[in-house]
C-alpha cells in the first residue's frame, strides 16, 4: 500500500516561512508551559500565561517574586466552563476569570483542582487573551486552568508568541501531516501487518497507521480510530475495554479481508496521561468518567479526528466501514470528506470494574453499547 501526501500549503514562500516560524514558536511555547515557565501572548489583548501546575512548592523564587509584583496589574485565574460549573455556577457555559489580588497557591489549587472548591469571588467573562491562554494549556495537555496577567510585562527571558498562532496551530499541524517511517510488524492476532508512522496531527506527537493484511482500496476499508490508552492497551486495566477493542479489532480485520487501525496519541480523550490519572483518582472517590473530567475542567471529549481522515486519505482510502461505538468518529470522518458506508460495534469485556465507565459512555456520549444483560452488576 503506497502512501501519498498532498502539498500542505499553496502559500507564497514568504507566507510559508512566516507560518513555519509561528508553528515553531508555538511548539517552543508548549515546552515552556510543560516546564512550568510563563509564556507571553501578544495580540489585541496581550497577556502573560502560566500553568497552575507551576505553582507548587518548587516554583522558582525569582519567578514567584516577579509574578507577585505583576499581580497588582490585575492577575486572574482563568477557568473553563466545566470547572466553573463544578465550583457552583450551574448554568455557566463559557470560560471565566477570577481576580487574584495576590498569588495564593492554596486558593488557586482550591479553585482549579479540589473537589470541595467553591467560587469565592465574582467571575468575569474571559477575554480573548484568556481564551488564547486556555487554548495553549490544552495543547500542552496540562491542567485546564491558567494564571493570567494582562499586558505586555513579563519576567526577563520569557518567550513571546502570537495568540493567533495558537488558534491556527491544530489545523496547520493536521495539514502538515506526513509519513516518516514504515515497516512490517507481525502481530499475534494479525501476522501480516505493517506500521506506518506519521508525524503531526496533534502537537509534537507521532501517529501510527497499522495496515492489516491487504485491504482492497477500491472498496470500503474496515477502519478503527483507536485513541492510545496506556493503562488499558499495555497494562490490561480493568477500568476500560480499550485493550480488548484494540486487539479484537486487529484480529477481526486479519480474518475478514484486512483493514487499518489508526493508533492515535490522544490519551484520556485528548486530555493527556497526567490528567487521565487525575481523573482516575476522582473516579476512585465516586465520580464517573465524565464527572471526573468535568471536575478537572474538561468537556466530554477533547479529541480531533480531522488528522485521522488525512492519514486515511494519504493511505489511499476514500470509503470506510468504521469499527467503533462512538458516533462522533463517523461524523468527523464524513465531515472531512470520507464516505462512511456503515459502522460496526467494537466490543470488549464487560467487568464489574468497567461497567460504570461503559454505562456513562452509553448514557452521556451516545456510544452504541448494549449493557442491559449486565444490569445486575454492582455499579
Amino acid at each position: 500500500m503506497s502512501v501519498t501526501m498532498q502539498s500542505s500549503s499553496s502559500l507564497d514562500p514568504a507566507a510559508g516561512r512566516e507560518q513555519m516560524q509561528e508553528q515553531i514558536d508555538v511548539e517552543r511555547a508548549l515546552a515552556e508551559i510543560r516546564a512550568g515557565r510563563p509564556v507571553s501572548l501578544r495580540g489585541a489583548d496581550p497577556v502573560l500565561a502560566l500553568s497552575v501546575e507551576a505553582l507548587g512548592d518548587d516554583l522558582d523564587r525569582n519567578m514567584a517574586a516577579a509574578l507577585t509584583a505583576l499581580a497588582g496589574t490585575g492577575a486572574r485565574l482563568v477557568l473553563p466552563a466545566p470547572r466553573l460549573r463544578r465550583l457552583g455556577l450551574a448554568d455557566r457555559h463559557e470560560a471565566g476569570a477570577v481576580a487574584l489580588p495576590t498569588i495564593d497557591p492554596a486558593r488557586i489549587e482550591a479553585l482549579a483542582l479540589r473537589l470541595d472548591g467553591r467560587i469565592d469571588a465574582p467571575v468575569a467573562p474571559a477575554s480573548p487573551g484568556d481564551e488564547a491562554a486556555l487554548a495553549l494549556m490544552a495543547l500542552a495537555q496540562v491542567l485546564p486552568a491558567v494564571l493570567v496577567v494582562p499586558g505586555e510585562a513579563a519576567p526577563p527571558g520569557t518567550l513571546t508568541i502570537g495568540a493567533a498562532a495558537v488558534a491556527a496551530y491544530p489545523g496547520r499541524k493536521a495539514a502538515s501531516l506526513r509519513p516518516v517511517s514504515r515497516a512490517p510488524v507481525p502481530l499475534a492476532s494479525a501476522p501480516d501487518s505493517e506500521f506506518v508512522v506519521f508525524r503531526g496531527g496533534e502537537g509534537l506527537r507521532d501517529q501510527v497507521a497499522v495496515v492489516i493484511g491487504r485491504p482492497d482500496l477500491s472498496q470500503p476499508v474496515a477502519v478503527r480510530l483507536h485513541s492510545a490508552c496506556l493503562t488499558g492497551d499495555l497494562f490490561g486495566s480493568l477500568k476500560c475495554d480499550c485493550g480488548d477493542q484494540l486487539r479484537g479489532t486487529a484480529g477481526w480485520m486479519a480474518q475478514h479481508g484486512g483493514g487499518i487501525v489508526l493508533y492515535l496519541d490522544q490519551e484520556g480523550r485528548g486530555n493527556g496521561l497526567a490528567n487521565k490519572i487525575r481523573a482516575y483518582d476522582l473516579q476512585a472517590r465516586g465520580l464517573d468518567t465524565y464527572e471526573a473530567d468535568e471536575a478537572l475542567g474538561f468537556g466530554l471529549d477533547q479529541r480531533r479526528f480531522d488528522f485521522a481522515a488525512a492519514m486515511l486519505k494519504a493511505l489511499g482510502v476514500t470509503a470506510v466501514r468504521l469499527l467503533s461505538n462512538n458516533p462522533e468518529k463517523a461524523a468527523s470522518l464524513e465531515a472531512a470528506g470520507l464516505v462512511v458506508v456503515e459502522t460496526q460495534r467494537a466490543l470488549g469485556r464487560i467487568t464489574p470494574e468497567n461497567i460504570r465507565y461503559l454505562t456513562a459512555k452509553r448514557d452521556r456520549a451516545g456510544h452504541a453499547l448494549d449493557l442491559d444483560a449486565f444490569a445486575c452488576l454492582d455499579m
